[in-house]
């Protein structure tokens, strides 16, 4: 059986939840509190050196770790990583996308808003994410008015990725009122047979 080292609350972590939960698999989650500093104990280093969440134990004991690694290797081979070339390296394109696009702005923004509770230190920080965040959703957007999902006509993991966090931008302060394709994308995620709610 799987174990997943994580937080409920984290958008990374709940993108490796709602896979395993499409997937119909089992695991164990084992909470992992981060402002406790619970990621940087020699335990928890041994298992990712790098001293994130999530990590994704298998049962030989081999650690994984990068939300978006783990989602890749638990999807190979399944409906929601794309076999054909041109469509894998679409979901990708779009993972990477997450990474250095939308992630850094909205999650940040999240965190300093929902977890720290936007101390006066970090303000200028926040409001300065308010933008690039945007600009992130706008590229979702434009994709979205197109197409039903990320990757076309078909719900993928890349669909996971991008979700995790979007669906919580307004606790990062992010209106998604003037993204309609979004917005609508966000319900059809929901619909997916297997989601499941990030605190459920």
């Amino acid at each position: 059986m799987y174990k997943v080292y994580g937080d409920y609350n984290s958008g990374n972590c709940y993108k490796v939840k709602l896979m395993l939960s499409l997937l119909g698999c089992e695991y164990q989650w084992v909470p992992v509190d981060i402002l406790n500093g619970e990621t940087q104990t020699p335990a928890f280093l041994e298992k990712n050196p790098n001293g994130k969440i999530p990590v994704l134990e298998l049962s030989d004991g081999t650690c994984l770790w990068e939300s978006n690694a783990i989602l890749n290797f638990l999807a190979d081979g399944s409906a929601y990583l794309p076999a054909e070339p041109r469509l894998r390296t679409q979901v990708l394109q779009w993972q990477f996308f997450e990474q250095y696009s939308h992630e850094p702005a909205i999650a940040v923004a999240r965190f300093i808003q929902f977890y720290l509770g936007l101390p006066e230190e970090r303000l200028h920080e926040y409001r300065s994410l308010q933008k690039s965040g945007y600009r992130a959703l706008a590229v979702m957007e434009q994709q979205l008015k197109r197409t039903p999902f990320l990757v076309g006509d078909h719900f993928s993991i890349a669909d996971i990725t991008l979700y995790a966090y979007t669906h919580v931008a307004h606790q990062g302060g992010f209106d998604l009122t003037p993204y309609p394709g979004i917005q609508q994308w966000l319900e059809r995620v929901k619909e997916q047979p297997g989601y499941v709610g990030m605190l459920d």
